[in-house]
């Protein structure tokens, strides 16, 4: 074997332009197919963190009535939904895939909230528990987070993140400053960040819209034992759920999602109001969705690219056919000194296999640069794939065995006679 790969070599740089022109299908289809199948990894994993967030693993878990979430202040009968306690959310936390669970109450007012004479509209309000800060990776920047007593003693205490410092206070520092949120005096004891705040990639102007539709006005957060100060409504939690990774986001939602709906009577199932109950976001589904768009699009250029590697192949064919003819006098010296059918079958299925692989590996280097010239130029992610590189050179192989067999068995089957006589 190893005999038969020098020769091969040898043969190969003894002809270079040929072999070159040879290999070039191969090259062309396993650099096509390497580039296409990093961009679409790539690209799918920037559809991942665009809609799911960098590596927080987050899904809200809300009160759901035929496909729109809702709240009290709309109204809606929730007798009978239960209010979350602290057994029911240690339960939760149990729950597979489920690494931590936060409740919390939401609310997106254009109420305005007053510091001194600069007020701020369109702020989100947010009722959380102890936990939710952690679990949503916020950082405090200044002052400190909540402490038991504020949730103890009910203290009309808030947090508030950067936006709102910035838009409130202009520069002055909010520690212990008070703010009117809804006739009710808030004193502000910390300010928080998110830690590594994942900024997706924007394209269009409707990305940035639905970007800075989420957040970007500004958040409030108190103590959810303080809520109804500022709601003025005994409501249900919302609950968030940190999943263990990105992939069982929608299994840990899901978890979450029938435990809470379990809790709800069964009578309320007799009539139209009955249909609120739980559902987690459907993020990953969206997610799902869209890669499977990519997917489907991208294997047909896959296939199409698979083309030239048949094209390839029978270049292949086409040149050991020729070398078969040129040494026909080898061929029937060897066998006239005693050489095999199997042996001269061996050397010519080696040869091929060594010009196709040779292409398969020069491809791969092609496509990688390929790929991230396409990725400078479109602006399109790239992710190299591992197991596509490993099968297009175990591929390119084949093809070397397959078309390289018809011309190996010609020459593995002449007469060392007839084979002595050409000329």
């Amino acid at each position: 074997m190893i005999e038969n790969i020098r020769l091969s070599f040898q043969g190969i740089f003894g002809h270079k332009l040929r072999s070159f022109l040879t290999m070039l299908g191969i090259i062309i289809g396993i650099a096509a197919i390497i580039a296409i199948v990093s961009t679409i990894k790539g690209t799918n994993e920037q559809i991942k963190e665009n809609l799911v967030g960098s590596g927080n693993n987050l899904i809200d878990v809300k009160l759901n009535m035929n496909g729109i979430d809702i709240s009290p202040s709309e109204g809606v009968n929730l007798e009978g939904i239960p209010i979350i306690d602290g057994n029911m959310l240690n339960e939760m936390k149990n729950l597979g895939s489920v690494k931590d669970v936060a409740i919390y109450h939401e609310s997106n007012s254009y109420e305005a909230v007053f510091y001194k004479s600069n007020s701020m509209e369109g702020v989100t309000f947010i009722g959380c528990d102890n936990s939710y800060l952690d679990i949503n990776s916020y950082l405090v920047t200044a002052g400190r987070k909540f402490i038991t007593s504020d949730f103890n003693n009910f203290r009309n205490v808030c947090i508030i993140d950067r936006t709102t410092a910035q838009s409130l206070f202009e520069g002055e520092d909010p520690i212990d400053k008070t703010l009117e949120i809804s006739g009710e005096p808030f004193i502000v004891v910390g300010v928080v960040d998110q830690d590594d705040k994942f900024e997706p990639v924007i394209n269009t102007i409707e990305e940035w819209y639905t970007y800075h539709e989420n957040g970007v006005a500004g958040k409030i957060m108190i103590p959810d034992t303080s809520w109804a100060f500022y709601s003025s409504y005994d409501e249900p939690y919302q609950v968030i759920v940190k999943a263990d990774s990105t992939e069982t986001m929608s299994k840990a939602g899901k978890n979450v999602e029938e435990y809470l709906n379990d809790l709800i009577p069964k009578k309320r199932n007799t009539s139209d109001e009955n249909t609120v109950k739980y559902k987690k976001a459907n993020t990953m589904e969206k997610v799902k969705a869209l890669q499977d768009l990519s997917n489907t699009t991208n294997q047909q250029l896959i296939w199409i690219a698979s083309i030239s590697l048949i094209v390839g192949g029978i270049g292949v064919m086409n040149i050991m056919l020729v070398s078969v003819t040129e040494r026909t006098r080898e061929i029937g010296l060897k066998k006239a000194l005693g050489a095999r059918k199997r042996a001269v079958l061996g050397q010519f299925l080696t040869e091929a296999s060594v010009l196709t692989s040779l292409g398969g590996i020069l491809g791969v280097g092609a496509g990688i640069g390929l790929a991230y010239f396409i990725s400078n130029v479109a602006l399109v992610p790239v992710a190299i794939s591992v197991p596509a590189i490993v099968v297009s050179v175990v591929f390119s192989m084949l093809i070397g065995i397959v078309f390289g067999l018809i011309p190996s068995i010609k020459a593995a089957n002449l007469s060392p006679i007839e084979a002595l006589r050409y000329e």
